[in-house]
């Protein structure tokens, strides 16, 4: 559950800062923790759902950090 709850708080945070006009590096900070909070959470309840939600955020990160 502690997995789950960062993972909220950390797209919380994303949202606020992306409201809020922070820059890209910034927000791929956040996204690249983001990832690792995911990754946990997968490993410890995710199943194949969480497995394929790290996959996409690890091409959104990959595509972000092109376009960056």
């Amino acid at each position: 559950m502690d997995e789950s709850r960062a993972i909220l708080e950390r797209l919380e945070r994303i949202e606020a800062l992306d409201r809020g006009g922070a820059g890209p590096a910034q927000l791929i900070g956040e996204l690249r923790a983001l990832l690792v909070e995911a990754e946990e959470w997968s490993r410890q309840e995710g199943g194949e759902a969480g497995e394929r939600a790290v996959a996409d955020l690890r091409w959104a990160l990959a595509r972000d950090m092109i376009g960056a």
